[in-house]
């Protein structure tokens, strides 16, 4: 079980993504300055068509900078008739008969305001630029250019649908189009059931951890009372199955993170998918079976402790033999059917199994570990996320999220939910290291509140859930207030995991500039004020005398 751990950890959170919003986002461009005629706010526009007067495809593009507002409403929409420009880039004006129908455009040869005039002095109702790759362009004007009083929409549409209507209207079809804009709600209800996962996840996760703990000590008491003399170095040891990280390897699993995530950036294709569901095909499958065999063990203790020898895997129980072709068929099944609508609920337990699994075996041994990979994984996070614009001229963390280039709609590692309200649809999403970094620390503060009998309010876990659902939610109200930019979760969870509990309700000041700080450590003031500080740093436990040295002092 200790090779599964350390197999999930690699496979699952050698990469961070970034929270992300779902849909295809368009972003303001600063590069670009408002000027009179050229300053809309850019836009998704719903492109929705009739063939023949029968409904047919509907196509996403983006607004222009330049001329009117789109209707939001889709009842207030016209349908209008679509013709392809001669010439196709509508640099000059063109040959055929326009009269108040929509136009398809190429990009290309001149500006965008350019074919937008001559588009309207032509007669067009509106324009549509076919872009000359799949991803959508945001059009801007020159900051020099004036005479920008366009008076008809333009909307830029990828390639592959411009191609495609084209292919329609060259078979003779008669081809309508009907363009809106429709506004996405104020609040997310996918956020709301996102943030309640990824608490709960950390929540089942740390009472899990934390209830093995508590059983191994008894366990390990009741072997040091038998056999003081030949137990005495266990404890240093942990146990069975558990490995804990040091500070060493807390450092390197940042430095290799940034290297796979650079090589899936660099690799970033369908093939290269592919491997990454396998990969996450048998972490989910180890996390799975590990997860319903603790819990059906209780009711199958028989079965549970009931051995059978298999080769390549050792001694292996009964109820883990009946359990595994369920976890097979269960991951095979969604990575046959991954594209699917409702593929996400499979993802989503296959990936919450291996985070309970991971933060069960992978454990931080004290406050000093536990600091020390937050702090890193907080540089990171930032970095991959804002810095490597300047290295890779974009995030490489949202592109590797978001599986540009791999004609997916991104990498396995991610908990997903629809956004069931929306009418742009799309996911929200958060990366698993977003949820497992700091739920290793937290799982760590109820280790230590059970190992010393601390009450929620006395301990330290009650303020660390709330430092990671604060910051978790800060995340998204930053998310939603950048129009859905991608944002590092660790940006706004690691300060608040690190800073708002030290210093109890006073934490609540700390909010106003946890932008700003990079603590040195989760529960210092408080390890402090208790006279725990040692413990919490060096050690992670309470200060133990053995059964035997304990009875002669009595």
């Amino acid at each position: 079980m200790r090779t599964s751990g350390v197999f999930g950890l690699i496979t699952m959170a050698v990469v961070l993504p970034a929270l992300v919003s779902g849909g295809d986002i368009v972003h303001e461009d600063d590069r670009f300055p408002k000027i009179p005629g050229c300053s809309n706010h850019f836009v998704l526009v719903k492109v929705q068509t009739w063939i023949n007067g029968v409904e047919d495809s509907e196509f996403v593009g983006v607004g222009a900078r330049f001329g009117p507002t789109i209707v939001s409403k889709e009842k207030h929409a016209n349908r209008t008739g679509l013709v392809v420009s001669d010439p196709h880039d509508c640099c000059s004006p063109p040959r055929n008969e326009i009269s108040g129908d929509v136009l398809l455009v190429h990009r290309g040869s001149c500006k965008f305001t350019t074919k937008a005039k001559i588009a309207e002095a032509a007669g067009a109702s509106a324009i549509l630029i076919v872009n000359n790759r799949r991803e959508l362009y945001k059009m801007v004007c020159d900051g020099n250019e004036t005479d920008l009083h366009i008076k008809i929409p333009a909307v830029m549409l990828p390639h592959d649908a411009g191609a495609s209507l084209e292919s329609v209207i060259s078979s003779k079809h008669s081809v309508a189009v009907q363009l809106y804009s429709p506004d996405r709600p104020l609040v997310d209800t996918a956020e709301i059931f996102l943030w309640l996962m990824a608490v709960g996840t950390i929540l089942c996760a740390s009472i899990w951890s934390a209830w093995s703990s508590r059983e191994a000590s008894i366990e390990y008491e009741k072997l040091l009372k038998d056999a003081p003399e030949e137990l005495l170095n266990m404890e240093s040891t942990g146990s069975s199955g558990v490995v804990d990280i040091n500070t060493l390897s807390a450092i390197l699993f940042v430095l290799i993170a940034s290297g796979f995530l650079v090589m899936l950036y660099k690799f970033m294709s369908t093939w290269f998918v592919e491997i990454l569901v396998v990969l996450f095909c048998i972490g989910g499958i180890e996390g799975l079976q590990t997860c319903l065999v603790a819990l059906l063990s209780r009711w199958f203790k028989q079965a549970g402790d009931s051995f059978i020898k298999v080769p390549f895997f050792g001694a292996v129980s009964y109820l883990t033999l009946a359990i595994t072709p369920f976890c097979v068929a269960f991951a095979v099944l969604w990575a046959v059917y991954r594209q699917k609508a409702f593929a996400w609920i499979g993802q989503d337990i296959l990936g919450i199994a291996l985070i309970l699994t991971v933060i069960q075996i992978v454990r931080v041994p004290n406050l000093k570990v536990g600091t020390v990979l937050l702090s890193c994984a907080f540089l990171y996070d930032i970095f991959w996320v804002f810095a490597s614009h300047w290295f890779f001229h974009e995030s490489v963390m949202i592109v590797v999220a978001r599986g540009d280039r791999s004609g997916e709609d991104g990498v396995p590692m991610l908990l997903k939910i629809p956004r069931m309200f929306d009418p742009w649809g799309g996911y929200s999403i958060i990366g698993f290291g977003d949820i497992l970094l700091p739920g290793l620390l937290v799982a760590f503060s109820l280790r230590y509140d059970w190992a010393t009998k601390k009450n929620v309010n006395a301990g330290y876990f009650l303020w660390s859930m709330v430092a990671y659902g604060s910051g978790l939610l800060i995340t998204y109200v930053a998310l939603n207030l950048m129009d859905g930019h991608g944002q590092p979760a660790l940006l706004y969870i690691v300060p608040f995991t690190l800073d708002i509990i030290v210093n109890g309700i006073s934490g609540q000041i700390i909010f106003l500039f946890f932008i700003f700080k990079t603590s040195a450590g989760t529960l210092l003031s408080l390890g402090w004020k208790r006279g725990e500080l040692k413990n919490l740093w060096t050690t992670g436990q309470p200060d133990r005398i053995c059964p035997h040295i304990k009875a002669s002092l009595q």
